[in-house]
């Protein structure tokens, strides 16, 4: 096993993803979710402000109010730079069989709890959400907490297959070009990442 641990420190401001509706989440969580014990804990560190709008994605918050990601987000993004990426017929990610398999089963990230550290307050961004559909176009207004870039993350990233370990990093630079969070197409959530440690 190989363990690496990385600092992603963000490029651009990253958006939060969590809906701000417990009811809405709890549902949401409960669809997806194989441990049904973790829901409550997830929908206990959404919460919900009375001051931001239902319609407002947010950053979960530890007990101590410090916002954060969950692991399975680091998984994610995992997978949607290897889907990428797997295009480019030079890449390493382009080797890989069945590879949302690979990183479920192969490639973890800790703690479940991966702290976003920032000096900045926490703000909202809006934009216009457009979509062709059979009757036109439609807009809508999507409202976001955002924290502003130069916030990071510290993590560990574990895989049981030793030769994945440049695959990994080939993900986490793919990160300069379409980040994490929310509305990644716009360029936000862009991180640059550097390796503190590997065993």
């Amino acid at each position: 096993m190989k363990t690496i641990k990385v600092k992603l420190t963000f490029l651009e401001n990253i958006l939060g993803t969590a809906p701000n509706d417990e009811e809405i989440y709890a549902n949401y969580i409960a669809s997806k979710s194989p441990d049904a014990s973790t829901i409550s804990e997830e929908v206990a560190a959404v919460g919900v402000d009375e001051v931001t709008e239902k319609g407002t994605t947010v950053f979960p918050r530890d007990e101590n109010g410090n916002p954060f990601i969950y692991d399975y987000q680091i998984k994610g993004f995992f997978k949607d730079a290897c889907g990428m990426l797997a295009r480019v017929k030079t890449s390493e990610s382009s080797k890989l069989k069945a590879y949302k398999k690979v990183i479920d089963g192969l490639v973890f990230a800790e703690p479940r709890k991966i702290e976003i550290e920032t000096d900045d307050e926490i703000t909202i961004c809006q934009r216009p959400l457009r979509a062709q559909t059979a009757q036109g176009e439609r807009v809508a207004l999507a409202s976001s907490e955002q924290i502003k870039a130069g916030a990071s993350i510290t993590f560990t990233i574990r895989t049981l297959q030793d030769s994945l370990v440049t695959t990994i990093k080939e993900w986490l630079d793919y990160g300069k070009l379409r980040g994490l969070g929310q509305w990644r197409n716009s360029g936000m959530g862009k991180f640059d990442f550097e390796v503190l440690e590997e065993n």
